[in-house]
C-alpha cells in the first residue's frame, strides 16, 4: 500500500501554491519493507529533477526541497523502487487526475502528475475589494436618467427600441455581419440615479462594460479611448458619477479593451469619419500605423478572432503599451487621475504578460486599485498562443473572473455533475491558485457573454445558485438585472432592458437577503475555505478561528438526512467537534439550502 494525501497538511506542507524560496514538504506512506523512494520534481517545459527521500518511523517516506529557482509551475510525483522475487520493481505514485489522494502507476511515462505553482510574491488585493459585492451594468441596457427620456446623440445607421420591454434583436447581413446596432439609451446620468436602488440592494461597488466611444451598444469596439461616448453622456457626468460613488463609500472599476480597437475609430478609421487623412487605414504615415498588421493594406488586416469589426492592435509596440499605460498622457493615467478604482481586463489571454505587468505597475502609483483579467479557465495553467500565462503569479493580475465555479454552479444544479465531483473541482482550484488569487477572484453566476442563470437553473435552483454565489470564495458580482427576474440565452438575449416596471419581488428578497449576510459575516468575507459532500449533498464551509458559516445544497428532489459519520471532508478542519453536533440526522427537504453559524468561544457553541 503507498498513500499520499496533497490535500493533508500531514502529506504535504503549506497547502496548495508556495512562494519563490519557500520549502515545500511531502510525505508519501507505506507498509513496504526494503523500498526506497525518490520525489520527482519536472519544472514545467523543463528539467527533472529527484530528491532522495529519507525514511522516518511509521512506513513513511520524507522529502523537503526549497524552490528557490524561479516563479512558475512544477509537477512532481514519486519514483518507487520496491525488491522483488526478479530483481528491483519501478513504481510511480501520482496524481489521480483531480488532485488529493494518488495512483499508482506502472509506468512512467503514463503517470499524471501533481502540480505545484510556484509564485514570485503575495498580492492581497485592496481591503475595500476584499469586502465588496460587486454590480455589473451593461450601459445601454440599464437605465435612462435624462428628464425627458430621450436618447443622447443617437448614431447613425442604428435603431431605438419602441418601448423598454422589447427583445434586443440584431439586424445582420447575409454573411452574418451586425448591419444595424439596437439601442436603449441607458446612460450615466442613468447610474447616477439609481444609486439609491444599489444602495438598498446592498451592492457596494460597480463593474461597468465599456463607456468610451465606440460604434456598437455594447462597445468593444472603442473608437476613441479617451471620451465618453456621446450616447452614455459627458466627461462631467462621468466624474459626477464617480464621486457619488466614493460619497457613498462605493468603488467603480472599468473595462479595459486593449486588444482590439473599433474598424471605425481614430485609430484605424477606415470608414473616414474621422478625416481622410486620420488613422492606419487612411494614411501609410499614421501614427498608428505601426499598431496593425496588414495583408493588403487597407482592406485586408489581423483582426480579433476574423471579425473585421475589430482591427487587433499589436501589444508588443512601444508605442501602443505607452498610450494605454505610460505614466502620462495615456489612457490609464487619465481615468485613474479622474478616480477609477481599477480596471478589468478584457480577453486578457490576449494581452502579452508584460503587458500586463506594465499596466500594474501603472496601477501601483495608485494603492486602491485593483486588477482582474477575463479568463475562462483554470488561470493557473492557461497556454495561449502556445504561452504558459504567468498573470496569476505576482505583480500582475489581482484575481481572475471565476467562470470556474459558474459552470460547477450550473453542472451541479443541472444533475449533470455530483457533489463529490463539484467538490473536488473546486478543492483543484483551491490548490492551483495562489492564497491571494483564490481569494480575490471575481465570482458571477452570469455576465454579458453568458446565458441569464435563471434560464440555466430555473426557479427553484436558482435560490441555491445565489446561495452559492455569496458563500464560495471570491468577490460575488450580480449581474444587472439577475436580481430582478430577467432571463435569456446568450447575446442579445441575455443583454435586455432592466425591466424597473417589473422587478419580481421574491429574487430581490432573494440578493438583498444574501448581499447582507455577505457582508455582515466575516466568515464569509475573510474565512478559509473548504468544501465537504454526503452523497450528492454538496457543503460549503467557511470559517476563521473563532467563528464558521456552513451552507449546504440538496439539488435534488428527494428530502435527505445526513449521519455525519457518512460526510466526506476534502482537508482536515477545525470545528468538527460543533459541525457534528449541528449536522448529525440534519434533515435537508428537496431543492433546499440550509446555512446556519458556529461561533465557538473555549470550544463550546
Amino acid at each position: 500500500m503507498y498513500y499520499y494525501n496533497s490535500w493533508d497538511s500531514d502529506f504535504k506542507r503549506p497547502f496548495g501554491a508556495i512562494q519563490v524560496g519557500q520549502i515545500m514538504k511531502v510525505n508519501l506512506k507505506t507498509d513496504k519493507e526494503n523500498v526506497t523512494v525518490k520525489f520527482i520534481i519536472r519544472r514545467d517545459f523543463g528539467a527533472r529533477s529527484e530528491f532522495d527521500m529519507q525514511k522516518l518511523d511509521r512506513g513513511l517516506f520524507s522529502s523537503s526541497v526549497k524552490f528557490d529557482v524561479g516563479q512558475g509551475l512544477y509537477y512532481y510525483y514519486f519514483e518507487i523502487n520496491e525488491p522483488t522475487d526478479w530483481g528491483i520493481k519501478k513504481f510511480y505514485y501520482g496524481c489521480s487526475g483531480l488532485g488529493g489522494e494518488g495512483v499508482l502507476y506502472m509506468n512512467e511515462n503514463d503517470v499524471r502528475p501533481y502540480q505545484a505553482t510556484v509564485f514570485s510574491a503575495e498580492d492581497a488585493a485592496p481591503e475595500w475589494y476584499r469586502q465588496a459585492v460587486f454590480y455589473q451594468i451593461f450601459p445601454d441596457r440599464f437605465h435612462n436618467g435624462n428628464p425627458d427620456g430621450k436618447i443622447n446623440h443617437p448614431k447613425p445607421n442604428s435603431f431605438i427600441y419602441a418601448t423598454k420591454e422589447d427583445t434586443p434583436l440584431y439586424i445582420r447581413d447575409e454573411k452574418g455581419n451586425v448591419i444595424r446596432w439596437d439601442f436603449f439609451g441607458g446612460n450615466l446620468r442613468g447610474i447616477i440615479e439609481k444609486i439609491p436602488y444599489l444602495k438598498e440592494l446592498g451592492v457596494t461597488a460597480l463593474y461597468l462594460n465599456p463607456i468610451f466611444s465606440a460604434s456598437s451598444n455594447h462597445r468593444y469596439d472603442t473608437n476613441d479611448y479617451l471620451q465618453i461616448d456621446s450616447m452614455l453622456g459627458t466627461e462631467e457626468d462621468f466624474q459626477e458619477l464617480v464621486d457619488l460613488l466614493h460619497k457613498e463609500d462605493m468603488h467603480i472599476i472599468l473595462d479595459g479593451v486593449f486588444s482590439h480597437v473599433g474598424k471605425d475609430s481614430r485609430y484605424f478609421n477606415l470608414s473616414g469619419q474621422y478625416g481622410n487623412d486620420v488613422g492606419a487605414a487612411k494614411s501609410i504615415d499614421s501614427p498608428y500605423m505601426d499598431w496593425f498588421k496588414f495583408t493588403e493594406y487597407p482592406m485586408d488586416y489581423k483582426s480579433w478572432w476574423g471579425i473585421k469589426d475589430l482591427p487587433e492592435v499589436d501589444k508588443d509596440n512601444p508605442s501602443f503599451r505607452n498610450f494605454i499605460y505610460g505614466e502620462t498622457d495615456s489612457v490609464l493615467a487619465k481615468w485613474n487621475q479622474l478616480g477609477v478604482d481599477g480596471w478589468r481586463l478584457d480577453v486578457a489571454d490576449e494581452l502579452p504578460d508584460s503587458f500586463i505587468r506594465g499596466i500594474r505597475k501603472n496601477l501601483a502609483r495608485y494603492p486602491d486599485t485593483v486588477l482582474i483579467g477575463e479568463v475562462w479557465e483554470d488561470a493557473s495553467n492557461k497556454i495561449s498562443y502556445g504561452k504558459r500565462r504567468d498573470y496569476i503569479l505576482g505583480h500582475s493580475l489581482h484575481g481572475v473572473m471565476n467562470y470556474p465555479f459558474r459552470e460547477m454552479i450550473i453542472a451541479y444544479l443541472t444533475s449533470t455533475r455530483s457533489a463529490q465531483d463539484i467538490a473536488y473541482q473546486m478543492m483543484v482550484l483551491h490548490e492551483n491558485y495562489p492564497h491571494d488569487i483564490f481569494y480575490n477572484n471575481l465570482n458571477n453566476l452570469g455576465t454579458h457573454d453568458t446565458e441569464r442563470i435563471l434560464t440555466m437553473v430555473g426557479d427553484e435552483a436558482n435560490d441555491l445558485a445565489v446561495g452559492m454565489l455569496f458563500t464560495l470564495p471570491g468577490i460575488p458580482c450580480v449581474y444587472y438585472g439577475d436580481e430582478a427576474g430577467l432571463t435569456g440565452r446568450k447575446d442579445p438575449k441575455n443583454r435586455k432592458y432592466f425591466p424597473w416596471k417589473n422587478i419580481h419581488a421574491p429574487t430581490y428578497a432573494l440578493y438583498q437577503e444574501w448581499i447582507a449576510k455577505r457582508r455582515r459575516e466575516k466568515s464569509l468575507y475573510r474565512g478559509k475555505f473548504t468544501p465537504f459532500y454526503y452523497e450528492n449533498i454538496l457543503g460549503i464551509l467557511r470559517y476563521t478561528e473563532s467563528e464558521a458559516f456552513v451552507y449546504m445544497v440538496n439539488p435534488t428532489e428527494v428530502e435527505v438526512t445526513i449521519d455525519f459519520e457518512g460526510i466526506h471532508f476534502l482537508q482536515k478542519v477545525e470545528f468538527t467537534n460543533l459541525l457534528e453536533s449541528y449536522l448529525d440526522k440534519c434533515v435537508l427537504s428537496a431543492k433546499s439550502g440550509q446555512e446556519f453559524r458556529i461561533v465557538k468561544v473555549k470550544n463550546k457553541i
